[in-house]
């Protein structure tokens, strides 16, 4: 695997799953779709199995954890498994944390202050969180000259309507978003739909 998670797709599926059983089909048919990387976040209790179940039966999916705000989520979610973590934000203690488990791993930052700390750290690739909220696109272009070496996936109020418009940012590798994901298509357990979904998801960026 890369180890830079920008490079896995220009799209990241974003996936709050509150059965573990769903996780194996819900992979398949994202990477099916041709959106390998897949952001599992910890905000539920079926999500350390969820992703320990995508990494078993879903090997040419890339499976990572979403939501990591402390130390011992980082630590659980390699243990499971995880092959690249994210973060809302952070703190120093969390960034080592991270840094610990030897994955690669996006750090969230919504102000120029947070991505200069984050340089002086050595750490160039950055989750933009919450992006639309935060600035959107017009903000991450602003960034581009000052902090070029800075690149970021924005999340966070990015769907098909604008990740396009995010993607054709010099420092934008990838978004991460939930759109391919409707709810009652989650709810039917509607794989081929989801599927399709991804699919449209993955042309995004001429990538």
């Amino acid at each position: 695997m890369s180890s830079s998670v920008l490079a896995l797709a220009p799209v990241v599926p974003v996936v709050v799953l509150e059965d573990a059983s769903d996780a194996a089909p819900l992979a398949r048919a994202l990477v099916a779709g041709g959106l390998p990387a897949i952001e599992v976040t910890l905000r539920t209790p079926a999500a350390p199995e969820a992703i320990r179940a995508i990494a078993r039966e879903v090997p040419e999916a890339v499976v990572g954890a979403g939501t990591v705000t402390g130390a011992e989520q980082a630590r659980t979610a390699a243990e499971a498994g995880a092959r690249f973590l994210v973060s809302p934000g952070w703190t120093p203690t969390l960034l080592a944390a991270m840094r610990e488990t030897g994955l690669p791993f996006l750090p969230g930052v919504s102000t120029t202050s947070e991505v200069v700390a984050l340089l002086e750290q050595g750490v160039t690739e950055m989750k933009f969180f919450p992006a639309e909220a935060a600035g959107g696109t017009a903000y991450l272009k602003s960034l581009a000259s000052p902090l070029p070496q800075a690149r970021f996936c924005p999340t966070g109020g990015v769907g098909v309507h604008n990740a396009a418009d995010y993607l054709a940012l010099p420092n934008v590798g990838c978004v991460g978003g939930t759109w391919m994901l409707p709810q009652d298509a989650l709810a039917a357990r509607d794989w081929e739909r989801i599927r399709a979904l991804a699919a449209e998801a993955a042309t995004l960026g001429g990538r």
